[in-house]
């Protein structure tokens, strides 16, 4: 029989409705049932697409033994991270500080108030059960002891949370600092940062790329086309299909854990886009036009927007969609293609995955080798991608996520504008239309929609900012004046409802649900924080619009990210990619122009843009688009005006004259 998770939304709750566990989902009357029977809580934390979730719930959660001492002793909650960031991002401190690590699935035993006493992550199921006993045990036994623990961690969180703390603002120094600090870390024989397993860091990234522009540094450069050479050839990126999965178990991007991520997707689209636009480089130019692909094809929801994520299993088996042994290649493609293909692949008799199978990498050189031979590549990949349609597929979780989505139409506006790309152009626009018209209830966000309907979770500052940066680029792509409009409300309830007083801001909104601390938090992780992401659109707007007053706001909370971007640059890779755009101005660009012949100027402004720049096309004085006010033509001819500060240049009509005007 099914349990209350049976009517939630959640994928991920979905899967867990025929446990025995009597499940609850996150809710004031969970908490009322622990006070009603003096029991703990017990919150399991995770999401669809997650592998150890998986396992630990086909190990105890579908276990009837072990779910007669969940039953008995506790009031289970179930909990989607990403359905609520805020829930997950409180109890995620509390597991770090007991613990000094996270990761999902999060198991958190908590009083009928919500104050977690004993946290941890996956157990395997005999240790479940003795832990189960024990906390049961005390519980009963140790009851003040117990209190107290989840008072003090209760209390060492919300210190840890606090908001006025030290500030440092913006400046080249800082940003140099973050920039070298990051290099030195960099791993010089892969690419990336750091060690196994590896993230791809795409937020790090688009800084660096940023970095490059405003200091001309080559040593930034270069370490970003290496690692998006290397992630682009590796085994992290689908060599069949496109798409990058969440990381890499190794140091050399080899084998990964396979589940694909909106958010990394749409990030990873923008760094390979603006990486394209600085070189040239044909191989960067497919891998982008191949991510933009995957998100439509592979992550495009019937009812509009785009799905969470692609996980890591398939019929239980990780990988299993994935992985090849060269029998495999041969059956598929002949004896002659299918050893062309184990060479160009690196598939081996030993395998780099499990049972003698390997991920299929890119070995050779093949995006500028012989026309022949590049046709051989594209009917090869074909022929495979056809034979594995008929393999076991991993399961979708097909929520749209407001921030997520908002990420993604700012990638796609991005490509579109870029490449030409139409499909990326009309994509931007119909996700941006889906966050308007459904994730906007009463002028606030809502998090997550599925199947065409809304959810009930409140939108937290990260979905604000992310969406927010979505309109605004839609914005950029239309020169339509609602977009503008609609990024700004998005902007006032952000002001008006999450900041902290002392220019910072906290993730959730004063009239949100309480928990047991409010949480704020200001780094980079395997998102934007709320606070970058809502600084991103704070200076993107006062750019197009002419406030001045959004600008203040976007530099007095950068100041309280500052130590983090100075000190802690890996975890500060989107605050300081604005901070970048902030240095630089940033440049505001209009051209003004007849419809339709605004073309060439507006080729040279994207490809020759400094770092962060806003770009608006149209006829003169459109209304609802402040960039285009009071800026004619220059005799009769499509005309360029640059600004920076809201203090402009002389306007140009050539597009040369425009590119010496950026300083290419």
């Amino acid at each position: 029989m099914s349990n209350r998770l049976a009517t939630a939304t959640s994928p991920y709750l979905l899967q867990h409705q025929d446990n025995p566990v009597d499940w609850w989902p996150w809710c004031e009357e969970a908490f009322a049932e622990a006070r009603r029977r003096d029991v703990p809580v017990l919150i399991s934390v995770g999401y669809a697409a997650c592998h150890w979730c998986h396992v630990m719930a086909h190990e105890s959660f579908e276990d009837e033994q072990i779910a007669r001492l969940m039953n008995d002793g506790f009031v289970p909650i179930k909990v989607d991270r990403e359905e609520r960031p805020d829930v997950d991002a409180v109890y995620m401190t509390a597991t770090q500080a007991m613990t000094g690590q996270g990761g999902w699935p999060m198991t958190v035993f908590a009083t009928p108030d919500g104050d977690p006493f004993f946290c941890g992550t996956y157990f395997p199921r005999a240790n479940f059960a003795r832990l189960l006993d024990s906390v049961t045990t005390a519980w009963r036994d140790q009851r003040e002891q117990v209190v107290q623990q989840g008072a003090s961690v209760v209390e060492a969180i919300g210190g840890a949370q606090l908001v006025g703390g030290p500030t440092a603002p913006v400046s080249a120094e800082l940003l140099t600092a973050a920039a070298n600090g990051l290099l030195k870390d960099q791993d010089t024989t892969n690419g990336g940062f750091g060690g196994a397993p590896k993230f791809p860091p795409h937020m790090s990234l688009l800084f660096l790329l940023r970095h490059h522009q405003r200091t001309g540094s080559g040593e930034a450069l270069e370490a970003v086309r290496f690692a998006a050479e290397r992630m682009g050839r590796g085994g992290i990126y689908d060599q069949l299909a496109g798409g990058f999965a969440r990381y890499a178990v190794d140091a050399t991007w080899t084998v990964p854990h396979f589940e694909k991520m909106l958010y990394d997707n749409a990030l990873l689209l923008r760094a390979y886009t603006q990486l394209w636009r600085l070189t040239d480089d044909p191989f960067v130019r497919r891998i982008a036009d191949e991510t933009a692909a995957f998100l439509l094809r592979d992550l495009g929801t019937p009812a509009g927007g785009l799905a969470s994520a692609l996980d890591a299993d398939a019929a239980g088996v990780e990988g299993l969609t994935y992985a090849w042994t060269p029998e495999q290649l041969t059956e598929v493609l002949g004896a002659d293609d299918g050893g062309w293909a184990a060479d160009l692949f690196g598939v081996t008799a030993e395998g780099t995955f499990e049972h003698g199978s390997s991920v299929l990498v890119l070995a050779r050189d093949i995006d500028s080798a012989d026309p022949a031979l590049t046709e051989r590549w594209r009917d090869v990949r074909e022929r495979l991608l056809a034979a594995r349609a008929t393999r076991p597929q991993p399961a979708r979780d097909d929520k749209v996520v407001a921030s997520w989505n908002g990420l993604a139409v700012t990638a796609l506006a991005e490509h579109g504008l870029l490449t030409g790309a139409e499909s990326s152009r009309v994509a931007a626009l119909e996700i941006a239309t889906v966050l308007a018209e459904r994730h906007v209830v009463d002028g606030r966000l809502r998090r997550v929609s599925r199947d065409g309907v809304v959810g009930e979770p409140a939108g937290v500052l990260e979905d604000y900012g992310c969406v927010a940066e979505g309109f605004l680029a839609v914005h950029q792509l239309t020169a339509d004046g609602v977009w503008l409009d609609r990024a700004r409300d998005l902007l006032d309830v952000a002001l008006g409802h999450f900041g902290t007083g002392g220019g910072g801001f906290y993730d959730t909104a004063d009239d949100a649900e309480r928990l047991v601390t409010r949480p704020a938090d200001p780094t980079d992780n395997a998102t934007p924080s709320g606070l970058s992401s809502i600084c991103a659109a704070l200076v993107a707007y006062a750019a197009l619009s002419g406030e001045p007053s959004y600008r203040e706001a976007a530099d007095a909370a950068l100041a309280t990210a500052g130590p983090v971007i100075g000190g802690h640059p890996r975890f500060a890779g989107y605050s300081a990619t604005v901070a970048e755009a902030a240095l630089s101005g940033p440049y505001e660009i209009a051209i003004v122009a007849p419809a339709g012949q605004e073309g060439p100027l507006l080729t040279a402004a994207h490809r020759h843009a400094p770092p962060g720049t806003v770009i608006v096309a149209g006829e003169p004085d459109r209304a609802g688009v402040p960039l285009l006010a009071d800026r004619p033509l220059q005799s009769g001819v499509p005309t360029a005006y640059v600004c920076r500060g809201f203090v402009c240049d002389r306007p140009v009509t050539s597009p040369d004259d425009l590119a010496a005007r950026l300083g290419r």
